[in-house]
């Protein structure tokens, strides 16, 4: 239950902002440069992915939204009562690794919006998934540093009480 002193902790942070940035709306950053280099077949392929990805995220959206809105609010309010009144670990963990990636789904459901609200396509589409991605990073190191100042601090106090 030690979370931020085992080192399995830190590889599945550094796997999840890894795979979040990697992907966006299921295409792979390789693919969105091949496609801003090469209008040709790349191109059609990120946009005919994109756009699946698109109207699935929107249509699930339209259709179970509040849902969604209204558990993904429960459980945060679970595991903030877990890791901030009753000072569990794991919750604390678990908090680190949920909220900020709650806050990229949140981005990606705005990126939908736009793509769909203005028919983004082409280069104007590459350039929009690039901004994204560059949001998911920044996010990503913020979530990573206060993550690791957090649990430095667990860490040391926890080592502290022991003495």
């Amino acid at each position: 239950m030690r979370s931020f002193s085992s080192v399995w902790f830190w590889i599945v942070l550094a796997l999840y902002w890894s795979a979040a940035s990697q992907f966006v709306l299921g295409a792979s950053f390789d693919l969105i440069m091949r496609a801003r280099k090469d209008a040709g077949q790349n191109l059609d392929d990120l946009q005919m992915l994109v756009g699946i990805h698109v109207r699935r995220k929107l249509s699930l959206m339209r259709r179970a939204g509040h849902w969604i809105v209204g558990f993904s609010a429960a459980l945060l309010t679970l595991i903030v009562m877990l890791a901030f009144v009753y000072w569990l670990e794991i919750a604390q963990a678990v908090f680190f690794l949920i909220f900020p990636m709650m806050l990229v789904r949140l981005l990606e459901l705005r990126l939908s919006f736009r793509i769909e609200r203005e028919a983004l396509h082409g280069p104007k589409l590459c350039r929009a998934m690039l901004r994204y991605r560059f949001w998911v990073q920044l996010l990503g190191v913020i979530s990573i540093f206060v993550t690791a100042i957090w649990g430095m601090l667990h860490v040391l106090s926890r080592s502290a009480l022991s003495f």
